[in-house]
């Protein structure tokens, strides 16, 4: 009998622990959960030996990347530019919450974006791969992430070469500008086929950005520009989503749908309307957020939203919906993210703690190597929700 009575308590207690141990995991404040999936990355993907990140964890998984222009890249020992930006703007989005302890970490991602700063070509910009290992392209997406987060870190550390950094990548971007078809720049440097939604978008939301740092009535002007192109020329009137690209040689649209382009447009019509009161660009902010809404989001068997998407492509919209919210009140639209991210802190992440990249956990991800891009971006999200739920103040 008494054999019988301890294993119905012990029973009873690990229910009571298994159970205590989901209640606190779900209880986790937004803020830590941002803290705890950097320090995974910090420790998992930065190879010390120069300042930098590996392309996936574990750095020995080495795969094919198809994200470029001319070819296929194989993964080397250290990753391209886009994915380490993305462990820039959660650096930058974690100094904003708690600047004292973060702000030395955005001093080291400074240092090591400019591992890619080449000054070998005029205007001098940021290449796709770190110039210590040779030559190679430069795309105007990428050096408006960069851009982004330079003016990001300024407003957060005040740092003036911050600020000056953000200026030259804005002219960098803009040295590709050109008036077939009414402006706007390609996406590769010298390569002129295309003009698309995302090294507009960032280059749009990068002058905007600017204009609110210095007030200089050039940028505001230079941010309206890139905001009436792709609005003219990528927007669907009917969805209210952001077509992929303007293809220069048949004159027409790439029809493809990211969410990072709606989003982008997105947070430049939110900015906009900040800046200029003009109720015209709220009214095609929530156009846009009501149509990437309508057309993006799937449900989970479960009743658990989700996007078919990149992850990181989800955070750049989530950014949009995020100035939306704080203007309207309405949630609706970040919280529907919100409820797909912390069902996927749940249950889609490894034996190592990071996120798969399909947040449903419908496949079984716990053994795949896991890419930069995907990681990089949950600490940021994660931050922005610490924001946005009121755990912590942020100075404006």
């Amino acid at each position: 009998m008494n054999s019988r009575i301890s294993k119905l308590l012990f029973l009873m207690f690990t229910t009571v622990c298994f159970f205590s141990t989901i209640a606190a995991a779900k209880e986790t404040p937004n803020k830590d959960k941002a803290e705890a999936m950097f320090k995974r990355i910090w420790e998992l993907y930065r190879v010390p030996k120069y300042g930098l990140f590996s392309e996936y964890y574990p750095g020995s998984h080495r795969p094919d990347l198809t994200y470029f222009n001319d070819s296929i890249h194989r993964a080397q020992e250290v990753s391209y530019l886009w994915p380490m930006s993305g462990v820039f703007s959660s650096v930058v989005q974690l100094a904003a919450i708690e600047p004292k302890k973060y702000a030395i970490f955005v001093d080291s991602m400074s240092m090591a974006v400019e591992k890619y700063y080449d000054t070998s070509r005029v205007p001098f910009g940021y290449q796709a791969y770190p110039v210590q290992f040779g030559k190679v392209d430069r795309y105007y997406d990428d050096n408006g992430l960069v851009g982004i987060d330079y003016i990001d870190s300024y407003m957060v550390t005040k740092k003036y070469h911050y600020l000056e950094k953000a200026k030259q990548i804005l002219a960098f971007i803009l040295s590709g500008w050109d008036n077939n078809f009414e402006g706007a720049v390609p996406w590769l440097e010298g390569v002129k086929d295309q003009k698309p939604a995302c090294s507009n978008g960032m280059a749009m939301v990068l002058a905007l950005k600017l204009y609110g740092a210095t007030q200089d009535e050039y940028y505001l002007e230079v941010g309206k520009k890139f905001y009436n192109w792709i609005d003219k020329y990528l927007k669907d009137p009917q969805k209210g989503v952001v077509w992929n690209s303007w293809k220069i040689k048949t004159a027409s649209v790439e029809s493809a749908l990211y969410t990072y382009n709606t989003g982008t447009l997105l947070q430049g019509a939110v900015l906009l309307f900040q800046f200029t009161g003009k109720k015209t660009y709220l009214e095609s902010a929530k156009f846009l957020a009501e149509g990437s809404y309508k057309v993006f989001f799937k449900y989970a068997d479960n009743g658990i939203p989700y996007i078919a998407d990149l992850p990181w492509f989800c955070v750049v919209l989530f950014r949009g919906y995020q100035g939306l919210y704080g203007i309207t009140g309405d949630s609706k639209y970040v919280d529907a993210i919100i409820k797909g991210l912390d069902y996927a802190w749940e249950n889609a992440r490894d034996q190592a703690g990071l996120m798969y990249h399909d947040w449903t956990g419908r496949t079984d991800e716990k053994r795949r190597p896991k890419w930069l891009l995907d990681a990089s971006c949950v600490p940021e999200f994660y931050a922005r929700v610490a924001i946005i739920k009121g755990e912590v103040n942020v100075k404006k």
